[in-house]
């Protein structure tokens, strides 16, 4: 199995909040719509530290193939559309379980 964490800071702009919440119910929804995702967990950070991300992402995947289809699923290139408009970093990792 595949566990595949993402980090995202978003841009600092009166949005911030509501873009934060509205990313993370499109990433949940695309457990319904990619079957590839076995699970998918996304948490907003409750940190004010300067080092610290908006939201995470935990996905798990049975191989490095699902995680591929997951990536390149319409769905989630959708999302990924938003992200380009909202986010100013990202830290990510995938790591066998």
């Amino acid at each position: 199995m595949i566990r595949h964490i993402v980090m995202f800071r978003l841009k600092d702009t009166p949005q911030k909040q509501k873009n934060a919440q509205k990313l993370k119910e499109a990433i949940e929804a695309l457990e319904k719509s990619i079957p590839e995702a076995k699970s998918i967990e996304v948490g907003l950070n409750i940190n004010e530290k300067p080092s610290a991300y908006d939201l995470v992402l935990v996905s798990d995947f049975d191989n490095e193939d699902a995680l591929e289809r997951y990536r390149v699923h319409p769905e989630h290139q959708k999302v990924v559309d938003f992200i380009k408009e909202v986010n100013e970093d990202v830290a990510a990792v995938d790591y066998q379980v």
